[in-house]
């Protein structure tokens, strides 16, 4: 049996929706009630280690969605509760979304990374999606005015940004061929950079981008009701990017799917526009 965390969340969603028409997948989230699915689902709370040993009964593969949007004591505790139930009911392999390798510079980086050795010391199987930053997000940072500037604090750097469906495509295929990729760690960033400027451009004449300091975007993302963890999250996200440590393409993506990846730029766009 497969069981697929998050499965609430924009990637969880995806992923479920891949997996809708197989017998032997169910679905976790801490709110069934959200769910409208033909498969079977499961409370699966990461704050709350009851619901993990029944939800993991007899699963063979965990998805392991990360389970971020929290300071990092917190995520390591959903984490770590997740492992350690999944060793306890007898789960033989767990599939985990982790951060690509060059996000070691992002103020959240540490959670994904504890979880990948906790993994690695465990009893069971296991393989690492180290995720590159969704374009979806690189749209929403750096989203046009309604006077048509771009501001973020992006400077000159570029995202190896990667559409979220891409990552579904991987996370699906990884799952269901678990076995064949037990051990592995597979970096999915994007083939294509994408910076401001590109940005502006891909928008067309009516756009222009002129970055914003570091400073005035982490006062306007708090006077736009951030949690106060997801400050720095974001500002050390824009930081990262225009520091040039978020640029490197490549990776296993383009193998996993068997085909090209889709357009980060297109699917930036998109979620600027919305």
């Amino acid at each position: 049996m497969i069981l697929v965390t998050g499965a609430t969340g924009a990637l969880g969603t995806l992923i479920a929706e891949r997996l809708a028409a197989r017998d032997d997948t169910v679905l976790g989230t801490r709110d069934p009630q959200q769910l409208q699915t033909p498969l079977p689902v499961r409370r699966i709370d990461f704050d709350e280690p009851a619901t993990l040993a029944e939800g993991f009964e007899h699963v063979d593969v965990l998805l392991l969605i990360s389970a971020g949007y929290g300071e990092d004591d917190t995520v390591t505790a959903r984490h770590g509760a997740a492992v350690d139930a999944a060793e306890k009911a007898g789960v033989r392999h767990v599939v985990y979304t982790s951060l690509t390798a060059d996000g070691d510079h992002l103020p959240y980086a540490l959670p994904h990374r504890w979880t990948e050795r906790r993994l690695q010391g465990s009893t069971m199987d296991w393989t690492i999606l180290r995720n590159g930053l969704y374009a979806e997000l690189l749209g929403g940072l750096a989203a046009p005015s309604a006077d048509g500037r771009i501001t973020a604090p992006l400077g000159e750097g570029r995202l190896a940004a990667v559409a979220r469906a891409d990552l579904a495509d991987a996370a699906t295929r990884v799952t269901l061929e678990a076995p064949a990729h037990a051990g592995r760690i597979h970096e999915l960033v994007g083939e294509q950079a994408v910076g401001g400027a590109d940005l502006a451009d891909a928008y067309g004449p009516h756009v222009t981008y002129a970055p914003e300091t570091l400073a005035r975007a982490r006062t306007r993302i708090a006077a736009a009701g951030a949690e106060p963890f997801q400050v720095p999250m974001l500002v050390g996200t824009c930081s990262a990017i225009a520091a040039g440590f978020m640029s490197r393409t490549g990776g296993d993506l383009r193998r996993l799917l068997g085909r090209a990846p889709r357009s980060a730029l297109a699917a930036a766009l998109d979620q600027g526009l919305l």
